[in-house]
């Protein structure tokens, strides 16, 4: 654990010294980089997205507890609050969240961050799955959709018809399936389209992406380029340092590295999620 822990103060100098200089963020397609004001029409479009109610004995089983205010939620929150304050000081709103390697609670991570930043009731979060291989967020939520966004990125459906509000202001759409490629959805033209589209429309204050591992395959790092920054998701006495340090090498040539929660640390020690 403390040879991890030394890696990862390493590895926060190594970053720091990398990005003195922010990389810009995606622009949208009509060059308009401020965030669009919450019209009337906004408000009708975002209410008019379907209402799912969540089991809380479903979050419980999947370690889903930032939806309410309690001390088990207390390490979320501080993440999230880390992750706002580093946001909004860069005038940033999509994060994508990935991992070295897959079983390091990524998901459970992604999921746990929207619905804390979902208590901050003057702001709206949208969640996409975009795991499309191996999707998860659909059974931590408990959401039996018949379609994806596999079929809304190739208009075979309209995104209002297959995302849902799980809260007042917290959105999803996921990918109930898994995909046999799923690397051409994230790097077509279409994909990048629908994601300014989302933006323009429902005008959400984050936009949250659970991606990939990023060394198990090209997926997570095909996407990085439509996002403004990324937090990776290493697990304690599982992530080896030399596969932390290679992804932060890999997602810092595509976009921002927000910072590395460590995941799983015993009591004691770190909390259970430090944005280093």
């Amino acid at each position: 654990m403390e040879k991890l822990q030394a890696a990862l103060a390493k590895a926060r100098a190594a970053r720091h010294e990398a990005t003195e200089t922010v990389r810009p963020g995606p622009v949208l397609r009509d060059q308009h980089v401020r965030k669009p004001s919450k019209s009337n029409t906004t408000e009708t479009i975002w209410e008019a997205l379907p209402r799912f109610d969540l089991s809380p004995a479903v979050l419980r089983q999947h370690r889903i507890i930032a939806g309410e205010a309690n001390s088990d939620a207390t390490p979320f929150d501080l993440l999230r609050t880390k992750i706002i304050l580093q946001m909004e000081q860069n005038g940033w709103s999509r994060l994508a969240i990935t991992s070295p390697e897959p079983s390091c609670g990524k998901t459970t991570l992604a999921c746990n961050l929207a619905l804390g930043l979902g208590r901050h009731t003057s702001s709206r979060t949208m969640l996409f799955d975009l795991d499309l291989g191996s999707p998860s967020v659909h059974e931590f939520f408990d959401l039996k959709m018949r379609y994806g966004l596999p079929e809304v990125l190739t208009d075979m459906i309209a995104f209002e018809k297959q995302a849902v509000r799980v809260t007042d202001n917290v959105a999803v759409s996921i990918s109930p399936h898994p995909e046999k490629d799923p690397t051409r959805f994230l790097m077509m033209d279409r994909t990048a389209e629908f994601l300014d589209d989302i933006q323009r429309d429902y005008a959400p204050d984050i936009m949250i992406f659970d991606l990939p591992s990023a060394l198990s395959s090209d997926k997570a790092l095909a996407f990085l380029k439509n996002v403004d920054c990324a937090l990776i998701v290493a697990r304690a006495e599982y992530t080896k340092f030399k596969k932390l340090d290679r992804t932060e090498i890999e997602v810092a040539a595509n976009t921002n590295v927000l910072g590395v929660a460590l995941n799983g640390c015993r009591r004691g020690t770190l909390s259970d999620s430090d944005l280093s």
